[in-house]
């Protein structure tokens, strides 16, 4: 399957396309509700539906390609260890992955590549109900719960947060240990905030990783782990535009979709959102 299959030109859809689509099936540490590795099918599926124009420009005129699906079947690391040989070629090449999830602990894979291809610490703007800053959730050192804090403590990445609304006492204070940048859902819905702004000394570079829970459980259902009070659809991607301000998008990817059968309104969704960022990342 091609992501926006029906709108794109042959040209645009070609191998040297600035944006490159990388399907990742992985579910192997989910903790609730399951499903994540119908993800990026069905997201996929349902980008056939969307419309060439968005904010009025067409972000698919700088090309979106395909890539075969990640093999998921391998173990964990091995399937990162292969998504991140990935996503550094595809930067290396001056073009910008795009990962489609599958569990959040695909990101360190992902932005791993990025970072390795650029030869730098790279910032990370997460949107998303969970802060992702356990420490080998459940056993599993590369678990979705624990992405965010591998790469920020392991790796040295900076990390800004928006729209989490659920952590434990040992992420909160880790956050504030590590110095994240965050403002949690709670202020931000309630205040009805548009815009964020980095820390001056945030890296240029920025990867995108939105969790698609980060919207609020009534617009979001098809996910793991749906947590009440999240983010409004536009909102987070003001938020997200806000965040970019300045600085450059290196990579994106969007996760835990986990679809419902008979609901493809989720999967449009989240196709939608896709392709929000990717014209986001064009400086829409």
């Amino acid at each position: 399957m091609i992501f926006l299959n029906s709108e794109l030109t042959n040209a645009e859809r070609s191998p040297e396309a600035r944006f490159q689509i990388v399907p990742m099936p992985l579910e192997k540490t989910v903790s609730y509700g399951s499903g994540t590795a119908d993800g990026p099918a069905a997201l996929i599926e349902a980008s056939d539906q969307l419309e060439r124009l968005w904010r009025g420009m067409e972000p698919c005129a700088a090309g979106i390609y395909t890539t075969p699906p990640i093999d998921c079947e391998q173990p964990l690391e091995a399937a990162l260890d292969a998504l991140a040989a990935r996503t550094e070629g595809i930067a290396r090449a001056g073009q910008i992955p795009v990962s489609l999830g599958g569990e959040h602990s695909l990101t360190w894979g992902a932005a791993m590549g990025v970072s390795r291809a650029l030869g730098r610490r790279i910032g990370i703007v997460q949107i998303d109900a969970h802060a992702d800053l356990r420490r080998a959730y459940q056993g599993f050192r590369h678990s979705h719960a624990s992405v965010m804090q591998l790469l920020v403590e392991e790796e040295g990445m900076a990390l800004a947060q928006y729209g989490v609304r659920a952590l434990c006492t040992q992420e909160a204070e880790l956050r504030d240990r590590l110095g994240v940048t965050f403002t949690d859902a709670e202020d931000l819905v309630t205040g009805g905030s548009m815009e964020v702004t980095l820390p001056d000394d945030f890296p240029e570079d920025i990867y995108i990783t939105f969790d698609v829970d980060g919207l609020d459980a009534p617009l979001m259902p098809a996910t793991g782990t749906p947590v009440p009070g999240g983010l409004g659809y536009y909102q987070s991607l003001a938020l997200v535009r806000s965040a970019l301000r300045g600085r450059r998008c290196v990579g994106i990817d969007v996760v835990e979709l986990a679809p419902i059968a008979g609901a493809d309104v989720w999967d449009f969704t989240a196709a939608q959102l896709t392709y929000a960022l990717i014209g986001i990342a064009q400086g829409g």
